[in-house]
């Protein structure tokens, strides 16, 4: 059996990378998807092969930073869909600075992309969640929330905020049995990371810290979403699951 037939999932940055992969695993187990991110073509991709696997899927061109791009994009996915159950906020970026060399644009970029939008997205599909006896609320947050590295201040302080918000939202929700939980990868092989990966010292640097001894699949993501997703993770809510190899146990 699907663990997940007959739910609607919304999952931003959906159209490559971690997104792309969560989008497909729950997608396996039956789900219906909303696939948010700003790049046509590739949503239109990742759909076509959700639509192979005979579920749902509709593409929604949006930046979940901007308040009115999120409220209508909740108008669009209800209409389409009537309902929402599974919230995956995945939409972020980084700029690897110092932090002299930061402009307050550049900061406010990070901070909006990686913070803001969850709230927006929270706040936009939170009502529709309620009542239903069932959701989940899945935060990509960061082994940059737990540890850091130089250049990372603008990442590492999203990230590490986010893991509040979703600690907070957490408590506020498990009366509903709404889940939030946070999800840590460390290295995956995504385009966020190519400057490491084209990179062969910092690349091997890396490497170095992961007792693992390399980059985490995109699809180890994909498993978790799923089970974080199904009824046997019903009792997991207000944390963080690192996916890491091993980084933050060093």
């Amino acid at each position: 059996m699907k663990t997940l037939e007959n739910k609607v999932a919304v999952i931003t940055g959906a159209s490559r990378g971690l997104g792309k992969a969560m989008a497909l695993a729950l997608a396996s187990q039956g789900a219906s998807i909303a696939l948010v991110a700003r790049d046509a073509e590739a949503l239109n991709e990742v759909a076509a092969e959700i639509r192979g696997l005979g579920t749902a899927a509709e593409i929604y061109i949006a930046d979940v930073a901007d308040e009115a791009s999120v409220a209508a994009l909740e108008q669009a996915v209800i209409a389409r869909f009537g309902k929402v159950q599974i919230l995956i906020n995945n939409a972020g970026m980084n700029l690897r600075k110092k932090i002299h060399e930061f402009t307050l644009e550049e900061w406010m970029r990070v901070t909006n992309t990686n913070l803001t939008s969850v709230f927006l997205m929270c706040r936009a599909f939170v009502p529709h969640m309620k009542g239903q006896g069932y959701g989940r609320i899945v935060n990509m947050t960061s082994i940059m929330a737990h540890v850091s590295l130089p250049e990372r201040t603008a990442y590492s302080s999203t990230k590490a905020a986010l893991l509040g918000l979703t600690k907070s939202l957490a408590m506020e929700l498990a009366p509903d049995n709404i889940t939030v939980v946070g999800i840590s990868p460390g290295p995956f092989l995504t385009e966020m990371n190519l400057p490491i990966l084209n990179d062969a010292e910092k690349n091997a640097a890396f490497l170095s810290k992961i007792p693992a001894g390399r980059w985490g699949k995109v699809e180890e993501i994909g498993s978790l979403a799923a089970y974080i997703c199904s009824d046997a993770a019903g009792f997991i809510t207000g944390t963080d699951i690192l996916i890491d190899g091993g980084w933050c146990a060093t």
